[in-house]
């Protein structure tokens, strides 16, 4: 059975998008489309996937510190929740748009399901530069944003976590103001707290641990050696910084790193942990004593492992063809267009997607979610083991699904995924 898509699929789509400018909501569609013919009879509910639940869009009014009232753009999408509460983070960026967070609100719901987390998909987000904000002026826009978005979420309804540009301090905000309008200390409303606030063990790490997890499970599954083998990272922040660590404490060579600012290079492998320390003091790898390449040497390095940990769409029909990889595995979401993907299978990469990848973040804010709840908590090593078994079994889910319709990794993660979210559909049915 093929993968390529349609070109005369069509969707119904809201009136409040563009048609000719669909943003990523464009590839996560087209990523629907090419996992339906897997669905069987499920097949009849796959328009419920096209479609978010609940979209809310507010403004966010703050006074800033030299006296002006400053107006900024909210969203919060809720995908899915036919098979749990939503959750999904909040990113504080200039560029967030609508469609950026309807599509990684879908992609919470297909990343919550493909490891079977009882959750459903929601993201949020605010246009704004949080660099230019003073940080009375980012906690007065965090209790603002949440204030206004108070009335669908709850430790029930819709968990929020960090996404870009927000942390432990915006989710402790988040959630203070969250409990004073309620008149109670709700801890369980937002993951990725301080560990003084009901935070979990092992949160911070938790994406990049499960990047580096999957990455040797893709390299067991194709006879791969990780001890000595090359990887390119982009990203430095807790995610590609992460996995950057624990690759080099492996025995791999990190042979280059990219952030924001600078790309870094050295054939016999980086310094990593002095990579990561010059990043945190400087606040980006600007100025670190290594070679600097170009982006398009970067994409261009010869490897074993490829991560890209940053923004989405970073392997585009621009340059997917240079990629000299043999693993690609996806730290960030979205980071590969569908056109990108074509690319990458005809050129014999193996690619390992973010529903996958990345879904170590979210696996561990069920974790927090659940000792909340209980108020019991576990020591990290516990923490560790609990997310190691989860995305072990969840790659060789995904895995098999993959060899028995002869298909990648990534329609056979929304296969998985799709399944299990319709299949709730189903059951619960349509009221009234």
């Amino acid at each position: 059975m093929t993968e390529q898509l349609s070109a005369q699929s069509a969707h119904a789509l809201p009136s409040y998008l563009d048609p000719a400018h669909l943003g990523p909501w464009d590839t996560y569609l087209r990523q629907v489309d090419r996992v339906t013919p897997y669905l069987g009879h499920l097949s009849r509910w796959v328009e419920t996937l096209k479609r978010p639940k609940r979209i809310l869009v507010v403004d966010v009014p703050i006074e800033m510190d030299d006296g002006r009232i400053m107006h900024y753009e909210g969203y919060r999408v809720q995908h899915n929740i036919s098979r749990g509460p939503g959750k999904g983070g909040v990113r504080f960026h200039q560029d967030v748009t609508l469609s950026e967070v309807m599509a990684l609100s879908a992609w919470m719901s297909i990343k919550n399901a493909a490891v079977n987390v009882p959750y459903g998909g929601a993201k949020g987000g605010i246009r704004v530069d949080p660099r230019q904000l003073s940080r009375g002026e980012l906690e007065r826009l965090t209790r603002r944003y949440t204030s206004e978005i108070g009335i669908i979420i709850g430790p029930s309804k819709d968990i929020p976590a960090p996404d870009v540009n927000t942390n432990e301090q915006v989710m402790a905000w988040m959630m203070d103001t969250y409990s004073v309008n309620l008149g109670e200390t709700a801890t369980g409303v937002v993951t990725g707290k301080p560990i003084s606030l009901g935070g979990s063990l092992g949160r911070r790490d938790a994406t990049g641990r499960g990047v580096f997890v999957v990455t040797c499970e893709a390299a067991h599954d194709l006879g791969m050696e990780l001890k000595g083998a090359r990887v390119v990272v982009q990203g430095a922040g807790n995610v590609g910084g992460t996995a950057a660590r624990l690759f080099h404490e492996a025995g791999a060579k990190v042979i280059a790193l990219q952030d924001h600012k600078a790309t870094v290079y050295a054939e016999q492998g980086l310094d990593i942990p002095a990579a990561l320390a010059h990043v945190a003091q400087n606040g980006s790898l600007e100025g670190f004593a290594a070679t600097n390449i170009t982006p398009e040497e970067f994409w261009a390095l010869e490897c074993e492992f490829l991560i890209p940990a940053a923004l989405e769409g970073q392997l585009h029909a621009g340059n997917a063809g240079t990629v000299r990889a043999k693993v690609v595995v996806e730290g960030a979401n979205g980071p590969t267009t569908p056109e990108a993907d074509d690319i990458l299978q005809e050129n014999g990469v193996h690619m390992v997607p973010d529903v996958l990848a990345n879904a170590g973040g979210v696996t561990v804010s069920y974790f927090e979610w659940v000792q909340d709840f209980s108020n019991f908590f576990w020591n990290e090593d516990e923490i560790n083991q609990r997310l190691t078994r989860i995305m072990r079994e969840a790659y060789k889910s995904v895995a098999a699904t993959a060899r028995e319709h002869n298909v990648s990794l990534r329609t056979a993660a929304f296969i998985v995924a799709c399944t299990r979210i319709l299949q709730a559909r189903e059951m619960r049915g349509l009221y009234p």
